[in-house]
């Protein structure tokens, strides 16, 4: 070996028997989850049960056990993933940097302050827990990596490391198999052909993706990427699903997000709909001649689905539906709206709730509605524009009676919720793409941007956030593809789906607004694609579930 290569490898920063470190390291964490848990339970519970007046009561210390449970559960999975690469012989520099970093970091936060918004830092005392409890962390290998795994060096030589390979698709192996990564570079080289180059233009004209994307995405199988094949489509895994979404959705989250319509929509008629239903709706949804939207939120209602008040009435043998929708995404040029509506008289809970395959006629940008008792107009907004939001009003708008899915009222809530796992997990794809799409341009111009004589990128703090990008990046993807492997094999994954997108949806907006940090002044011009992606993050802390409404429902699952 040559005497610099060797000098070299004495000046890593990487951490000596670092797996066994972080391995030692998971179960203290582990620990500590457990007896918040406990501590958490016995200030939410009433006469043995968990109490919902006390969970809205105590939201700081609930909200913030699921945030200690998404760290956990991201430690466990960087561990696997570490030890899989380490067994593969593929535990190069930059992963062992990625993993000591995030090990490094979260074991911290998860002492000193977990940040669950700007503004909002959950602390182990805001819990309940006593310093006794907060000694389970004390161990010699967390204290190793508090105290070395996060260093100004590690940070530096880890995007040192990235700018000798900026050719690869992804800064760090990802732990997927050939095949999937056979596909994240298909759809990659395609983004970046036919997507980036137009993005920025699309969302500042405020323009609806052109047909002619999404009839190549429909030529690509994107529609029916997880629809099995005697419907029409590939029957791939959600796993591909995922990988998909991260990779268009890195190019513009319109486009990665135009699949979503088609998930929802095919994972309803899977799980709920009618053997008439499958055949009718499935194989056009695959091909992507039949584009759907969802029409489920309202004005006053949001997360409180069970107050919705659009109202289906029996006529003759078919459905009369009125009432308004709001925020829904891509109203005008889809073929089936999926509507939830309350059917059944003299109910104010979500079991008085049907799903409806509603047909209409595709609109314009110029008449987005053209059926007779369809109306609406374009919500107006910052990001997450291609395919454009819109209200929705129904005044005695007919559907058949053939389209009620599952041919069953009352069904509604139950088929939606079903859909969720799916959801979640392709947003905290999304969330992916979309970081990744910021680390991508925080590194080119911080590579080419000269200030006293040298790149940004020589600044140290200007490496160390976009470090951080790459590690939390990382940490967020390798938790969805746990997710998604849950949903996989036929798994019950609504907890790790939740905290997939809880993670991702911070991390995104954090790279975002981290990025257009390294842009200074010229972050905050339109004509940089930084201000479009951060506009875009910001939406993912919202829907499919926003934040606080994701923590109160992993918080009641690990109580429950």
């Amino acid at each position: 070996m040559a005497d610099d290569a060797r000098a070299h490898m004495a000046e890593t920063p990487v951490l000596t028997d670092l797996l066994s470190l972080t391995k030692a390291a998971v179960a203290p964490a582990e620990a500590l989850l457990a007896r918040a848990k406990d501590v958490v339970r016995a200030q939410v519970s009433e006469n043995g049960r968990v109490s919902g007046t006390l969970l809205e009561a105590n939201q700081t210390a609930t909200h913030g056990l699921a945030w200690v449970a998404t760290y956990v559960e991201s430690l466990r999975q960087m561990q696997g993933w570490a030890e899989r690469l380490e067994a593969e012989g593929q535990f190069g520099e930059v992963e062992q940097l990625l993993h000591q970093i995030a090990f490094g970091e979260y074991l911290w936060q998860l002492s000193g302050g977990i940040p669950m918004s700007q503004g909002e830092i959950i602390r182990p005392q805001d819990l309940g827990l006593s310093e006794e409890d907060q000694s389970l962390l004390s161990s010699e290998a967390i204290t190793t990596l508090t105290r070395e795994g996060n260093s100004q060096a590690a940070r530096a030589r880890l995007v040192e490391l990235i700018r000798e390979r900026t050719a690869d698709i992804t800064y760090g192996v990802t732990g997927l198999d050939e095949e999937l990564e056979m596909i994240r570079e298909q759809f990659r080289r395609y983004a970046k052909d036919k997507v980036e180059p137009f993005a920025h233009e699309w969302h500042l004209k405020d323009e609806l993706i052109p047909m002619e994307v999404i009839e190549e995405l429909a030529e690509m199988g994107v529609f029916g990427l997880t629809i099995p094949e005697e419907h029409g489509g590939f029957g791939l895994s959600k796993a591909s699903m995922v990988v998909v979404s991260e990779e268009l959705s890195r190019g513009y989250i319109g486009v990665g997000s135009l699949g979503t319509r088609s998930e929802i929509a095919a994972e309803l008629i899977l799980c709920g709909g009618t053997e008439e239903q499958k055949a009718k709706w499935l194989p056009g949804l695959a091909s992507g001649e039949i584009l759907p939207t969802a029409v489920f939120t309202e004005p006053n209602t949001g997360s409180d689905l069970g107050s919705l008040r659009t109202k289906a009435v029996k006529d003759g043998d078919d459905w009369v539906i009125s009432g308004n929708k709001t925020w829904i995404t891509h109203a005008a040029r889809t073929h089936v709206m999926t509507v939830l509506a309350r059917s059944v008289p003299d109910t104010d809970n979500y079991k008085g709730l049907s799903m409806f395959l509603a047909e209409k006629t595709p609109g314009t940008d110029e008449q987005p509605f053209v059926d007779e008792g369809l109306s609406g107009g374009e919500i107006e907004v910052l990001g997450y524009r291609g395919m454009k939001e819109y209200t929705v009003n129904f005044d005695d708008f007919r559907v058949k009676g053939e389209n009620l899915l599952g041919g069953e009222e009352g069904q509604g809530f139950k088929q939606l919720m079903q859909t969720f796992e799916s959801a979640r997990i392709q947003t905290a794809a999304r969330a992916i793409g979309v970081a990744q799409s910021a680390l991508d341009v925080g590194l080119q111009y911080g590579e080419d941007r000269k200030q006293f004589g040298k790149p940004l990128i020589d600044f140290p703090r200007v490496a160390g956030k976009l470090a951080m990008m790459a590690v939390e990046i990382m940490i967020a993807r390798q938790l969805t593809y746990f997710s998604a492997r849950e949903k996989d094999e036929d798994r019950r994954c609504d907890l790790e789906a939740g905290m997939a997108k809880l993670l991702g949806a911070r991390v995104a907006w954090a790279a975002a607004d981290n990025a257009l940090q390294i842009h200074g002044g010229n972050g905050f011009a339109l004509e940089y694609g930084i201000s479009r992606i951060l506009c875009d993050a910001r939406i993912l802390n919202i829907f499919e579930g926003a934040a606080e409404i994701q923590a109160q429902v992993i918080a009641r699952r690990l109580l429950g």
